[in-house]
Order: C-alpha cells, then structure tokens, then sequence
C-alpha cells in the first residue's frame, strides 16, 4: 500500500516486514537507537527480540491493518496504526478481533519510538471475554 505521508509509509512498510516476519528487514525501518516498549512496559532492543517474544506468546499472529493517523511536530511525526490482531495461540486455538493500537514516532525517515498495546493478555488471563 502506498501512502502521501512518509512517515506514514515507514510504518507501514515496518508492519510489513514485522508480520512477515522478517525481524532484518523490519530492523532497517528503526533508528539505531529506537526505543520499543510492549504492552506491559517490556522494552524490546530490538526487532529480532519482538519477533521471538511473539513466538513464545503466539503459534503465529498477523495484523489486521485498521487506520493510520498522524500529527506532524516540529522534529518528528508522531503515527498510529489501530486494528486487529488474529493468529493462533500456542495450544492450536484461533483467535482475530484482538484489537492493537501502536504508535511509533519517526525523525529524519527512521523510527525512533514504538509503543504497543492489545487485548492478548487479558485474552490470556480471560479466554472467555475474547468470545463475543
């Protein structure tokens, strides 16, 4: 997918190469010093971690891409990319409408920030309320 804001394409292709996963790609879309904190406040150094905790929480998982907004500051642009998560958990089960909202800031065509947040853990803690 193709978008006007730069940014906003760096995000996108970034979500591209991480779902793939292709944690090498996904690392050229990151400033050297990226900050990455996952739901929880688990800081993330790197992709290639991201990809290995997805792999202890989930059999696979995949990103169903919602909308993309952003704010322009004056050193950065700020993205968020919202929809859904679907995949299947580590015992086989399936799930999808876990809902994720991440939101990465971007200086000089890099990420430098990624915040994650989604339903999994209480998902996990609470099976039942991912049951609509």
């Amino acid at each position: 997918m193709k978008f006007e804001n730069e940014a906003v394409q760096i995000v996108s292709d970034f979500l591209e190469a991480s779902m793939a996963p292709d944690p090498i790609r996904a690392a050229t879309y990151m400033s050297a010093d990226v900050r990455i904190t996952f739901t929880g406040g688990r800081v993330m150094p790197s992709t290639t971690e991201i990809t290995a905790f997805n792999a202890g929480r989930y059999r696979w998982v995949k990103k169903q891409l919602g909308a993309f907004d952003w704010a322009e500051h004056e050193d950065h642009t700020v993205v968020y990319s919202n929809g859904t998560l679907y995949g299947e958990w580590p015992d086989g089960s399936s799930f999808s409408g876990n809902r994720y909202l991440d939101r990465f800031e971007v200086r000089d065509g890099k990420i430098t920030r990624m915040d994650v947040w989604n339903d999994s853990a209480e998902w996990i803690l609470a099976p039942e309320i991912a049951r609509p």
